[in-house]
């Protein structure tokens, strides 16, 4: 199947920028793409195409959101349930103390977070949009700001996303990826009082929360550092530094994460005026703010322990903080400032003298028994950021209302509801306020009494979490995919099909049906987000029993990406991009396909070569010139010249072409047969391992071997051409055609011959080649029956001419036969 993947900010761009809908655009695209699928001869089932931006598709988008709203994550069972079952505390007594509770819980909810807000150009902007803290259109600056917006809860799914991925047969490098954007750590959260707040009296005191992977550094902890968006920060800055801190804050307000976490940048940060309590120690260290933490992954806070942290340590000699010394590296010449590794505590207290691994399992122990922390594993996975103030998304089924008492709260749409078709806009931008596109259809936005619809719409990711399942069963309009086709394409019943055949000799990881799609080809670029999403949603609809497998993707393969001439990556700003409409025009669609199969294997990134694309048009009329008498296509090319060129004419000069009289109707010679077979061995192998490039390089060794014969026998003909055609199918079919007009056979078409199976038996050499040597020194090479016993090699060794006059006048003392390998004499 085939489908389009095309909600997004690039049409949504040109839709800014023209005033023309981002549909028709869209439209123009998916057709001229079609078009040319088409003309390359691709078979795809086009009755399952699909468009995620069809109301038809974008409808079962919206029901999958539905069912992430309408569920919550039970960690007693490890797995998404209704939102029905979950269990209210006693305390939640009104309706709205029960809807919060609940909504607070939900997989899909809602949340303040930062977005790319430019005030000169009035809009959001994707993080593609932003470059050094500027607008990529207009070069204006950039802020964070926090908005309004819908997060899915998929770090619920934190720890089965990291072990299930020993469950499927992904390449060990896009694994990796995923388990470090995952970033599963164990360690310690530890609370630390605030000094100098009139309220940090008692239990209820604010407190700042940290998490550490050390926590046997807790002696070293010398300062604090927040996020300057730490929700603290307001309450704990003194007067005296509060201007300080703000400015401090609107400039890390320009930055990307990706700015503030970089290593190599000057560490910058202020300090608040404040100071906390080191629970061990029971030390007043200062707070401070600094950048380089992020209030999006732990608590948006750290201890610091300058000695054994590179971070902290640069920090800390920048601002002339305390540095303390409490690991002693286990080798005596190893510097200790700013050593990071396992080592024996010291300077620690109690813990002093043991080991890393015993000091933090003492320490962890002696924090959850003062009710200072705890033991816990930690993700650098965030959730799911899930809304963009865009217009060319799929619009939430969700409305807004006010409660009795002026609460605003948020509502799902019943399923009859469904598709929420978005509205017909002038005005693409969003308003100057920062409100998205939709809320200036006021209209649309009021359509239903007493609610406000949502205004955000999903991204781009949305559609392509599940498009896999919409091909099983796409034209279905009661359900997302129906239970029978998921069962049997996802392989999740009896009825289910095998894996395809794995690469390089591996073992498919499991036995039985495979978990989900049997062969997925995407690149790297991929792998966090797309790959990482699709899994979690597929987890969600495992959960609540709407598909039958927990993986999406059983085995899934990287191909490279094919360059420009010039070695970079194509881009009509860099004027290197191939249009395939002029490849097809001078080379043809087999070439073409055959050259993007040769290029070398499917993993690796190659740049297109024009001249590679001529090497493969000359091997396809070497195939050509296998099976047509070249006379009759000269008088095909004379008579070409006077047509007019009509479909009907040249249909009628197609029937000069006569085939070479070579190729007759009869059995193949045993030597024919060794190189058709050995040819349908080495081809059928490298498909089934996608090694393209050297299946085709297989059958240009037999077109050389087959140009050689002087009878060509039909049957191995046809065999080839079923070899041929998935790499080169409009050529291949033409002349299975003729090879069926030419001996009176009706067959089918060559896209329903069933693929040639090889004999092994065939393969086996009967005669070999033995060398033969005197003295160890090579005298002659002789033929023989590869079933030839020793005395029978001996035999014929002693009578060749070379070794003859080898050992004449010479005692043979001893004869080294090793069968099917070698023959050596020795003479003396």
């Amino acid at each position: 199947p085939m489908g389009w993947d095309a909600f997004g900010l690039p049409a949504e761009q040109y839709a800014v920028k023209t005033g023309q809908h981002p549909r028709v655009t869209t439209e123009a695209n998916i057709a001229n793409f079609t078009r040319q699928i088409k003309s390359l001869g691709f078979s795809y089932d086009w009755s399952r195409e699909v468009n995620t931006t069809d109301p038809g598709y974008f409808k079962w988008t919206q029901w999958i959101f539905l069912q992430l709203y309408n569920a919550w994550f039970n960690p007693t069972t490890n797995r998404a349930e209704p939102i029905a079952t979950l269990p209210l505390p006693p305390h939640c007594r009104t309706e709205a103390e029960k809807r919060a509770y609940r909504d607070a819980r939900r997989l899909a909810y809602v949340s303040e977070a930062p977005v790319n807000w430019c005030p000169e150009l009035g809009t959001v902007l994707a993080n593609e949009e932003v470059i050094d803290g500027k607008s990529e259109v207009g070069g204006f600056p950039v802020i964070r700001k926090p908005m309004r917006q819908w997060m899915l809860r998929i770090t619920a799914y934190a720890e089965r996303l990291l072990r299930d991925l020993d469950t499927i047969d992904w390449s060990d490098s896009l694994k990796e990826m995923q388990r470090n954007w995952i970033g599963r750590s164990e360690g310690a959260e530890v609370d630390f009082a605030i000094a100098n707040l009139p309220s940090a009296i008692g239990d209820s005191a604010p407190r700042i929360r940290v998490f550490t992977t050390r926590p046997d550094t807790l002696f070293g902890a010398t300062y604090m550092v927040l996020a300057p968006e730490h929700r603290l920060v307001d309450e704990i800055t003194t007067e005296e530094q509060w201007p300080a801190v703000e400015d401090y804050r609107a400039h890390t307000a320009r930055k990307s994460d990706l700015e503030r976490t970089e290593l190599a940048k000057e560490k910058t940060g202020v300090w608040t005026g404040a100071y906390a309590i080191n629970p061990v120690t029971g030390a007043k260290i200062p707070i401070w703010i600094a950048d380089y933490v992020l209030a999006s992954y732990g608590t948006g806070a750290i201890m610091a322990v300058p000695a054994h942290d590179t971070r902290d340590f640069e920090f800390a000699r920048k601002f002339n903080l305390p540095i303390v010394q409490v690991v002693q590296p286990h080798d005596p010449h190893t510097d200790w400032q700013g050593f990071t590794g396992e080592g024996v505590s010291v300077n620690s207290g109690f813990l002093s003298g043991l080991p890393t691994p015993e000091a933090k399992r003492k320490i962890t122990a002696w924090l959850e028994e003062k009710g200072l922390g705890k033991k816990t594993i930690n993700y650098k996975l965030r959730d799911w950021l899930f809304s963009r103030q865009r217009y060319w998304g799929e619009p939430f089924p969700i409305v807004w209302k006010q409660d009795a008492a002026g609460n605003l709260y948020h509502e799902a749409l019943p399923e009859s509801a469904l598709p929420v078709l978005p509205p017909t806009l002038e005005d693409y931008k969003p308003t100057v306020d920062g409100q998205p596109p939709l809320a200036r259809a006021k209209d649309w936005l009021n359509e239903i009494p007493g609610a406000t619809r949502e205004t955000n719409t999903m991204p781009q990711w949305a559609g392509s979490c599940w498009y896999y399942l919409r091909y099983l069963d796409a034209r279905n309009p009661d359900a997302f995919v129906g239970q029978a086709a998921e069962a049997y394409w996802m392989g999740g019943s009896a009825i289910g099909h095998r894996p395809l055949a794995i690469a390089d000799g591996q073992s498919p990881i499991a036995e039985g049906p495979a978990p989900g799609v049997d062969l997925y080809v995407g690149g790297t670029e991929h792998a966090v987000l797309h790959l990482l999403y699709a899994r979690f949603w597929h987890k969600v609809l495992f959960d609540l029993g709407h598909v039958s497998t927990p993986e999406p993707f059983f085995k899934l393969v990287n191909q490279g990406l094919i360059l420009g001439e010039d070695g970079q990556k194509m881009s009509k700003s860099r004027g290197n991009v191939v249009n395939p409409d002029d490849v097809l025009k001078e080379f043809g669609a087999d070439a073409f396909r055959l050259y993007e199969m040769f290029m070398g294997p499917l993993q690796d990134t190659k740049p297109w070569n024009t001249k590679g694309v001529e090497g493969v048009y000359r091997f396809l009329g070497r195939v050509w010139r296998l099976f047509v008498d070249e006379t009759s296509e000269t008088a095909f090319e004379q008579a070409e010249t006077l047509a007019a060129g009509s479909a009907e004419q040249r249909h009628e000069l197609l029937q000069l072409i006569r085939l070479d009289a070579a190729i007759q109707d009869v059995a193949a010679t045993p030597a024919q047969l060794k190189a058709l077979h050995t040819c349908i061995k080495k081809v059928t192998e490298d498909l089934e391992g996608l090694r393209f490039n050297t299946a085709i390089s297989a059958m240009m060794v037999f077109v050389n071997e087959a140009m050689t014969w002087a009878t060509k026998p039909v049957s191995a003909l046809r065999d080839f051409l079923q070899l041929l055609a998935p790499f080169a199918p409009h050529l291949a079919e033409e002349l299975w055609a003729k090879l069926d007009s030419s001996f009176a056979v009706r067959q089918a078409s060559l896209a329903y011959a069933p693929w040639p199976k090889f004999d092994p038996a065939l393969l086996v050499e009967s005669e070999i080649e033995i060398p033969v040597s005197v003295n160890g020194k090579l005298r002659d090479v002789i033929q023989v029956s590869a079933t030839a016993s020793p005395a029978e090699l001996e035999t014929i060794a002693r009578a060749s001419e070379k070794i003859q006059a080898a050992i004449a006048g010479k005692t043979v003392r001893k004869v080294i036969v090793v069968p099917k390998k070698m023959v050596n004499l020795v003479v003396g």
